[in-house]
């Protein structure tokens, strides 16, 4: 008796058949599956632009199938800003990690958030300088060991780590700011769906949306990737604490 078989699980179409050159247990190709999935799902796969960024994700046009834009460090909201106003009926966004985003780039990060501008960004944050060896980052937590702070991030020598969400929400114009996680399954889920929404308020032409998405990084980390899951877990979102931290279109402010 001959068995039918269902595919239950696929590559989506929005990604390219090129092998990704992440670290073992770098959780950044599970974002960019997030991403291809959720563009592909709602149809603006071939009408989107995406921003590259200087750092790990910098080849992230050879794996997302859409079209692509490299941005200097950190400009990537700037470059966005541009695209969209030139192109508006197209769909914009960044994909930016910590150092890119909340160091070199973080003014660019304030004033496209301010301006509210119709544009979508997906933050990075593994806490570490990973694409340059490690260094300490603006979101490295206390304690965390790098290569620029060997005996652990210290409050006196470099003050507190950045947050990144709780800071644009204080701002009037952004209209959705969450932050998850991709440590375990379930909080992965949860991840699709706000990167979904992030791209579907675009759409819907309702203004600036950021999702910070924590990642590991067990090669910079000096972690398994096991380890490196269980740091996130028990030390970074102590930190960061995942949630929404303004959604103006759902009525959470």
């Amino acid at each position: 008796m001959s068995v039918k078989k269902e595919i239950i699980f696929a590559k989506p179409k929005g990604l390219t058949d090129k092998s990704m050159h992440y670290c073992p247990g770098c959780t950044h190709g599970v974002v960019h599956r997030l991403v291809a999935e959720s563009l592909q799902e709602l149809g603006i796969l071939d009408k989107s632009i995406g921003i590259a960024p200087v750092g790990c994700s910098v080849f992230i046009y050879d794996y997302i199938d859409c079209d692509f834009q490299l941005a200097a460090h950190g400009r990537a909201p700037a470059v966005a800003t541009g695209i969209k106003r030139c192109l508006p009926d197209r769909i914009v966004f960044t994909y930016q990690g910590d150092g890119d985003l909340a160091s070199i780039g973080l003014a660019e990060t304030v004033h496209a958030a301010a301006r509210g501008e119709n544009i979508t960004i997906i933050f990075i944050n593994n806490s570490i300088y990973g694409m340059t060896g490690g260094q300490m980052a603006p979101t490295s937590v206390v304690g965390q060991k790098t290569t620029t702070s060997p005996e652990g991030r210290t409050i006196e020598q470099a003050g507190y780590p950045i947050k990144v969400c709780e800071m644009l929400a204080t701002l009037d114009a952004p209209c959705y700011i969450e932050r998850v996680s991709t440590h375990s399954v379930q909080h992965i889920l949860k991840a699709k769906k706000a990167i979904k929404k992030a791209f579907q308020n675009q759409v819907e032409n309702k203004g600036y949306s950021i999702v910070e998405v924590l990642v590991s990084c067990p090669t910079n980390w000096y972690m398994t990737p096991q380890e490196a899951l269980k740091f996130m877990n028990e030390e970074i979102i102590k930190v960061f604490p995942l949630g929404v931290f303004k959604d103006k279109v759902g009525g959470q402010l």
